[in-house]
């Protein structure tokens, strides 16, 4: 008699589970971005969210949450109801804070499901004109002759920046120094100063540093060059294949959400992708645009956990 009333108390539910699955959305959604208002992360998400909600005929709602590297949205999303209303902007942040927090109260992979991977920037690395090299060759070479007598900058220990030179560092076995600071805009007055030789750059800041020959642009991290620096080979193309260093964003759901709601929200976000107007607005930003499927997207950040997990290891970064 029990298992009867589980089984129809359970048909229930799945009932119930099913109809509001295919009625979604009824309200507008929330969606969740690790970063402050104005920058390139909230104006992605602003462009791509008001197209999709378009399709979905609700309105998705910026919910700026910033601190801890990414984890305080993380961790709100990851707590929010799985039914479809709450998004998480997951990105670069939260596949290195997997290794770099020794604890955290969300795991990327096993307590969110992936929609879709939005867009990259992949970073550049930019030297000072003084050190007198032009490729990545000749920077080694030269870092090599010179242990530790020069300095890089870094938005901050742990950032993406920081770690893409430690991993340069690590591959190239060269001794080079950090510099934390508290913000692109202080890096580039100091590198444009030679206070410090050398630095990770997204696409998007490097294009007001070229201008006048102020820094050199050395080697694109990324897998192809970009159409906004098409002169700027990448590392593979100088000899370090796979070298390749993006800041990436992409739409997560908490875990346990519909299949069908997931495949809906996959629609409408690579569909606003794939219209001109929105495509041009964001390759003028420095976007590399993608929109993979959710097992795409799950494969390569997957991928980026064991990457940085790597790098994290080997530099000893760490910040608690």
């Amino acid at each position: 008699m029990r298992l009867r009333r589980f089984s129809a108390v359970l048909a229930m539910v799945l009932c119930v589970t099913a109809t509001q699955a295919q009625n979604y959305p009824v309200r507008p959604l929330r969606f969740l971005i690790p970063f402050p208002p104005g920058g390139g992360a909230d104006s992605l998400a602003r462009i791509v969210g008001a197209v999709a909600g378009e399709s979905l005929g609700q309105q998705i709602v910026i919910d700026n949450r910033i601190g801890a590297g990414g984890n305080i949205a993380a961790e709100a999303a990851a707590k929010a109801a799985p039914d479809g209303y709450t998004l998480l902007q997951s990105n670069i942040s939260h596949a290195i804070s997997a290794s770099l927090y020794r604890k955290l109260d969300y795991d990327i992979v096993r307590d969110f499901v992936p929609v879709t991977q939005l867009a990259s920037i992949p970073f550049a690395l930019v030297v000072h004109p003084s050190l007198g090299v032009s490729s990545v060759s000749e920077l080694v070479a030269l870092a090599k002759a010179k242990p530790g007598q020069f300095a890089y900058a870094s938005s901050g220990n742990g950032g993406p920046s920081h770690l893409a030179m430690e991993m340069f560092k690590s591959i190239n076995g060269v001794d080079i120094r950090h510099v934390p600071y508290k913000g692109a805009a202080m890096i580039a007055t100091d590198l444009v100063a030679g206070q410090v030789q050398m630095a990770f750059f997204t696409v998007a800041g490097l294009l007001p540093l070229i201008s006048g020959a102020r820094v050199k642009p050395l080697a694109l991290a990324s897998s192809r060059r970009s159409p906004l620096v098409p002169d700027l080979p990448t590392f593979t193309e100088q000899g370090m294949p796979g070298f390749e260093a993006t800041t990436w964003f992409g739409v997560s759901v908490p875990k346990g959400t519909s299949p069908t709601i997931v495949k809906r929200l996959h629609a409408v976000f690579t569909q606003a992708l794939k219209q001109p107007d929105v495509r041009e607005r964001l390759v003028k930003q420095g976007f590399d645009v993608i929109g993979s499927t959710p097992e795409e997207f799950d494969a390569y950040l997957r991928a980026e956990l064991q990457r940085w997990s790597k790098v994290v290891k080997e530099s000893r970064a760490s910040v608690d």
